[in-house]
C-alpha cells in the first residue's frame, strides 16, 4: 500500500523530545523543496513481523520486583542517546545497562516508565515520511542510518506497551512522586528536575537488582564466555601474523570475533606484551610482540545480550615457558585456585581476595622481596607487598564489565556471596621495569589469571573454563592451534 504521508501510528507528535528539523552537516548537499516533495512520496508502508525477545518473562518479573520496592511512586529508566566521538561522528549506540535490563530494548534515546506495576516505553521509531527525516537525517534517518523498528514492532518484540518518544513530556508532568536513573540522558533529566538524592538511592538499587543473575542472565554470560574461548584462539591460529604485526594484531583478531558472534567487546581488549603486562589497563596495544617474553591478554566478549566475559591470560610468546616463567606463573595460579576455591554461597565477598593473597605474600617471601615477615605485609596496616599485586582479585560481572558498582558499599563489596553471583577472581604479579627493589631478571615481568565463575549452591562454577589455565596445557595448547 503506498503511503505518501504516513499517518499511522508511528507519525509524530508536533513537538517534543524528538526535533523537527534532521540532523544533517554542513557539507550536505542543499535540498531544494521539489527534491523534498519527490522524496515524501511514493513509498509502501510495512511491518515486519517480529518473535518475541526470549527476555520478555524475564525482563516483566524484574519490573514487577522493582516496582513492589516502590509501590507510589514513578520510576523513569533512559535508554541514553548518541555520544560523540570526533565532530559529527559518533560511537556505536549501547544503551544504558538498567533500561536494557528492565525491557531488552536496545534503541536509542528510549525511556521506560514503571508506575503503579505498569510498564510504558516510549521510543523513537522508524523514520516517518511525513518529514525528511528519513532520506537526510544522519542519526536517525532510514536511509543513513537504517531502519529503526515501529512502534508496534517494539511492543510486539518485547511484550510492553510502546508510546512515540514526544509523549513522554506530557507524561513527566509532575503528578506523581518521581525517581529517575540520572546521567543516562541529559534531556530527561532536565525534564524530571532535581530530585533531592531519591535519584542517587534509586541507582543503588537499580545496580544491586543485577547482583544476583536469573538462569537466562547465567545462560547469556556462558554464551559470552564460549565467544571469548573462540577468540582467544583465533588469536593463537594467528600467532605468526602476531609477530610480525604485534599487539595491534591479537586486538584486531579478537575483535572480529566478538564482533561476528556478539554485539562488541565489554570493554577494550589489554594486550600487553613483555613489559606492557605491567601496565594494569594497557589498552593502547601498539607494542611488539617479542620471542622469549610473555603476553598479557585481558579480552572479553559482549554478547547480543550485552552481557560479557572477562578473561585473562597469560602466554609464552615462544610457545613454552622459560623456567623462571614457570614458576612465576605456577604461583599466580595457585593464588587464582586459592581464591576459587573460596568462593560458595556465605563466604565474605573479600574471602577470595585474601585467600589469594596469602599465596601471594608467601611466594613473594621466598622470593626474597617482602621488606617485612609475611603476618606484617598482610596487615591492613601495611599492605606492602600491594606494589607487587596492584589491584583487587574479584569483581562482579553481568551486563557490565564492573557490574553492579553503584551497590551499598556493604552490601558489594562488603556483603557475603550469594548463589547465582557471577564474579571474576584475577590475581596477578607485576614487576615494574624500573622497579630497583626486585632482581634484574624479575623487572619487566607482568601476569595475571582470571576466570569468570558463578556461585552455585555447592560452591561454583567456572564459566571460561575451557581456556587451559595449568602452564602444560598452554603450551600443548598453543602447539595445537598454531599447527
Amino acid at each position: 500500500m503506498d503511503d505518501a504521508l504516513d499517518t499511522g501510528p508511528d507519525a509524530a507528535p508536533e513537538a517534543g523530545l524528538v526535533p523537527d528539523e534532521p540532523v544533517t552537516e554542513s557539507h550536505d548537499l542543499p535540498v531544494p523543496e521539489a527534491y523534498a516533495s519527490f522524496m515524501r512520496t511514493g513509498w509502501g508502508d510495512r511491518e515486519l513481523d517480529v518473535a518475541p525477545h526470549p527476555i520478555t518473562e524475564w525482563a516483566r518479573a524484574r519490573r514487577q520486583r522493582l516496582s513492589e520496592q516502590f509501590p507510589d511512586e514513578r520510576l523513569v529508566i533512559p535508554a541514553g542517546g548518541f555520544k560523540v566521538r570526533s565532530n559529527d561522528t559518533d560511537y556505536r549506540f549501547r544503551a544504558e545497562t538498567a533500561h536494557t535490563y528492565l525491557c531488552g530494548n536496545q534503541t536509542s534515546d528510549a525511556v521506560l516508565v514503571i508506575e503503579g506495576g505498569d510498564a510504558v516505553l516510549y521510543a523513537r521509531p522508524r523514520s516517518s515520511r511525513q518529514t525528511d527525516e528519513f532520506f537526510r537525517d544522519r542519526q536517525y534517518g532510514e536511509l543513513w542510518a537504517g531502519r529503526r523498528p515501529s512502534l508496534k514492532e517494539i511492543s510486539d518484540s518485547l511484550g510492553i506497551e510502546t508510546r512515540h518518544l514526544d509523549e513522554l513530556s506530557e507524561r513527566l508532568d509532575g503528578s506523581a512522586k518521581t525517581r529517575l536513573l540520572r546521567g543516562a540522558d541529559p534531556r530527561v533529566d532536565a525534564l524530571v528536575g532535581d530530585q533531592d538524592g531519591r535519584d542517587q538511592d534509586f541507582a543503588r538499587v537499580l545496580s544491586e537488582a543485577r547482583l544476583v543473575k536469573d538462569d537466562w542472565e547465567l545462560a547469556e554470560l556462558q554464551t559470552a564466555c564460549d565467544i571469548t574461548t573462540l577468540g582467544f584462539e583465533d588469536s593463537v591460529r594467528e600467532w605468526d601474523r602476531v609477530l610480525e604485526h604485534g599487539e595491534r594484531w591479537v586486538e584486531g583478531t579478537f575483535f572480529r570475533r566478538a564482533r561476528a558472534m556478539g554485539n562488541d567487546i565489554g570493554y577494550d581488549s589489554i594486550v600487553g606484551g613483555g613489559s606492557h603486562a605491567t601496565t594494569l589497563h594497557w589498552i593502547e596495544n601498539s607494542g611488539p610482540i617479542t620471542p622469549g617474553q610473555l603476553v598479557l591478554l585481558d579480552m572479553g566478549a559482549e554478547a547480543t545480550s550485552l552481557y560479557t566475559a572477562d578473561v585473562t591470560r597469560t602466554l609464552p610468546i615462544d610457545g613454552t615457558f622459560t623456567s623462571l616463567q614457570r614458576e612465576l606463573y605456577s604461583l599466580v595460579l595457585e593464588a587464582q585456585q586459592a581464591g576459587i576455591d573460596e568462593v560458595r554461597p556465605g563466604a565474605a565477598f573479600r574471602a577470595p581476595h585474601r585467600a589469594a593473597m596469602r599465596v601471594l605474600v608467601r611466594g613473594l617471601d621466598e622470593l626474597g622481596l617482602l621488606p617485612v615477615s609475611q603476618e606484617e605485609a598482610l596487615s591492613t596496616d601495611s599492605l606492602v607487598y600491594t606494589r607487587w599485586t596492584l589491584h583487587g582479585t574479584s569483581h562482579m560481572l553481568g551486563m557490565d564489565v564492573h557490574d553492579c558498582a553503584v551497590a551499598d558499599k556493604g552490601t558489594y563489596p562488603g556483603g557475603e556471596l550469594e548463589e547465582g553471583m557471577v564474579l571474576t577472581v584475577e590475581p596477578g604479579l607485576y614487576f615494574q621495569e624500573d622497579d630497583l627493589l626486585v632482581p634484574e631478571e624479575l623487572r619487566g615481568i607482568g601476569i595475571r589469571i582470571e576466570d569468570d565463575v558463578v556461585v552455585t549452591a555447592d560452591g561454583v562454577r567456572n564459566l571460561s573454563a575451557a581456556l587451559p589455565r595449568e602452564p602444560d596445557e598452554i603450551e600443548a595448547w598453543m602447539d595445537r592451534l598454531r599447527a
